[in-house]
């Protein structure tokens, strides 16, 4: 579902023909060209998806005799389609409003191109269509990293993302994050509007980090790319020394790796997430201290085997 509102807000659409619509149930984040369509085929006709008129359709539409033009757009108006977008600012032909009208389906214009706006149109849509979910945790990006911080209320997370806002990094989400999954494997943070650039620091309230520290220091999504989950130190648990083994969790059916800080008194987080976000861009470059330190001893072993013989 797709608010029109929203569509034509985001697209920066004008509107030539209004509609008594406010949502469309669309499936699928797509857009059609209608010029078979026009042309009289309609055999494949994917009418469900916004329509999209170019310089090609619209100069085929003058192309038509009068008589001719009202038939086809007539034909092509009778099909239930979301609406009609005309690129380029181009002016529409003088049948096309009153069928519009006459069916209820509403006509946009734009300056952009064409295929400038099917970029733009699309990436509206998959964003607007994607399954969402809403998780308790704090978002930021760190060098570059989106870094998910999750753990009990009360373990600290606000207090360490202050910390990191501090040095220089950048809030996206505090205690509630709004996650959309715009790909099978990609998924996207923002914060709700309501709370968007507030955190709640205990024993203070609520502070705006953009007034406090500048528009620099929010972002108004991010990639979720590492969960950092934070938990009170358990001196019975046996936490990861070498990094060997990569951990992961699952949100929304994505797959993201995922590190254990246990917390107690005198350890520093913000100096420990912004080490794992450096760690895990280091990794995504194809190195590993880990691998590096493992592949020294077994060289360190290999030596002393072979003078052994």
């Amino acid at each position: 579902m797709i608010k029109v509102d929203d569509f034509v807000k985001a697209l920066s659409l004008d509107t030539l023909c209004p509609s008594s619509r406010t949502v469309w149930q669309i499936e699928n984040a797509d857009l059609n060209r209608p010029g078979l369509q026009l042309a009289g085929h309609y055999d494949y006709f994917s009418r469900k998806c916004p329509q999209v008129l170019g310089n090609t359709e619209m100069s085929y539409l003058n192309s038509l005799t009068p008589e001719v033009r009202y038939e086809r757009l007539k034909k092509f108006f009778s099909y239930d389609m979301p609406c009609v977008i005309i690129c380029r600012g181009l002016e529409p032909v003088a049948e096309l409003i009153p069928l519009a009208k006459e069916h209820d389906i509403p006509v946009f214009r734009t300056d952009a191109i064409t295929a400038r706006f099917f970029v733009n149109g699309i990436i509206y849509m998959r964003q607007a269509l994607a399954p969402r979910a809403t998780l308790h945790g704090v978002l930021l990006d760190v060098h570059g990293i989106g870094v998910l911080i999750t753990g009990r209320s009360s373990v600290g997370k606000s207090e360490a993302a202050l910390e990191l806002i501090k040095r220089g990094h950048q809030l996206v989400a505090d205690d509630v994050v709004d996650i959309c999954k715009v790909s099978d494997d990609q998924l996207v943070g923002e914060s709700p509007e309501m709370v968007r650039h507030l955190m709640e620091i205990r024993g203070i309230g609520i502070i705006d980090i953009k007034a406090m520290y500048g528009i620099g220091s929010v972002l108004p999504h991010k990639k979720i790319q590492l969960v950092i989950h934070l938990e009170k130190w358990d001196e019975t648990k046996e936490y990861d020394r070498y990094g060997l083994t990569d951990e992961y969790t699952e949100i929304m059916g994505v797959k993201l790796p995922q590190l254990i800080l246990p917390v107690k008194p005198g350890r520093n987080l913000a100096i420990i997430i912004e080490v794992a976000a450096r760690n895990f861009g280091l990794k995504r470059l194809g190195y590993s201290a880990a691998e590096e330190l493992n592949r020294r001893t077994n060289e360190m072993m290999q030596r002393h085997m072979n003078g052994g013989n």
